[in-house]
């Protein structure tokens, strides 16, 4: 049955899912608008913590996504409650991040001070396009004076609309080259976000949906919940097939229109062929073989299907693949509609 009938929630991700950048991507509105009239709900789940639910709501809503903002879980309410794990209420915190870091931090009840000469209890670093070297400074200066480190999320790149652009992780390490010290970190791959938005929702079917495969993906599978990895962002269709146990998908689609579709399983065949429909693949001597048309987006996607079933079963037997004979898996995109 398609996706959106078999689990009653997904925790979608945003950059390179829903949105590139403020441009939104092939599909997104058509496939989530379906999932939630076929009775899917959504909550949205970002390493972003710059800004806050309400303006993730708000754009959202703009791009034909209709958001509320308590459906928007960002990695700032995930640090924030990292805190609170172990700091009192009115301890200082130091954060190096935009508005919705600082007003996640103090809807938890701490006391936001922007210098380390302030004695912070605790440093908190989350994306924001205005962080700069003044920023990182004072949270060099205040974890070298033993401030606990958290990050939103070590991510080191952000999808924008003209491409690949540093993200956190790039800028946490920045303090990391300066201190020594690495962070504790709330976003994913911690499946931390996800146990609160399930908590929050009171769902029991979950479905994880992104980009990316170290982050959305293994989050998935450490919280122990499905995982669609969609190929609209980071990760490919390549990487895929070469993913490590932790960070494989359940599920490969195109576009978010996935969720409104049956997801055919690849099962076994003879000589050593896996098959997906009208696709095959199987691994010979370390070397990934395929067959199958790939034309359009679904004959391509069941080839990637085929391929990751075959080249996982060979990892997990001990066979070797070369990973430089797996090609690039292209799946053409389709237009809205």
């Amino acid at each position: 049955m398609p996706l959106a009938e078999r689990y009653d929630l997904a925790l979608v991700d945003l950059d390179g899912v829903a949105y590139r950048g403020h441009e939104p991507i092939e599909g997104a509105a058509v496939g989530l608008g379906g999932a939630r009239a076929r009775g899917m709900r959504v909550v949205f789940v970002t390493n972003n913590a710059s800004r806050e639910p309400e303006s993730v709501a708000g754009q959202l809503s703009g791009l034909g996504i209709p958001t509320e903002p308590a459906e928007v879980m960002t990695a700032a309410q995930a640090a924030a409650r990292l805190l609170a794990d172990r700091l009192e209420p009115g301890s200082s915190v130091l954060v190096v991040g935009g508005a919705g870091l600082v007003t996640a931090v103090r809807a938890a009840g701490f006391v936001v001070v922007t210098s380390a000469d302030e004695a912070p209890d605790a440093v908190v670093q989350g994306f924001a396009p205005e962080v700069g070297w003044a920023q990182l400074a004072e949270a060099a200066y205040a974890v070298e004076r033993g401030a606990w480190y958290v990050a939103s999320n070590l991510d080191l790149s952000l999808p924008t609309a003209r491409g690949m652009a540093p993200g956190n992780g790039s800028l946490v390490g920045a303090v990391r080259a300066a201190t020594g010290v690495t962070p504790d970190s709330a976003g994913k791959p911690s499946p931390a976000m996800y146990h609160m938005a399930v908590e929050r929702a009171g769902a029991h079917d979950v479905l994880v949906v992104g980009d990316r495969l170290d982050t959305d993906l293994a989050g998935a599978r450490a919280g122990g919940f499905a995982g669609l990895h969609v190929l609209t962002g980071v990760s490919s269709a390549r990487d895929d097939v070469l993913a490590q146990p932790g960070e494989r998908p359940h599920y490969i689609g195109a576009d978010l229109r996935t969720l409104l579709e049956p997801h055919p399983e690849p099962t076994p065949a003879a000589d050593g062929w896996w098959v997906c429909r009208e696709a095959a693949a199987r691994v010979v001597d370390g070397v990934l073989e395929l067959d199958g048309p790939r034309a359009g987006a679904d004959e391509a996607l069941d080839v990637v299907r085929a391929a990751c079933a075959a080249a996982w079963d060979a990892a997990d037997r001990g066979a070797p693949l070369d990973a430089s004979a797996v090609p690039e898996l292209v799946v053409p995109v389709t237009t809205e509609g």
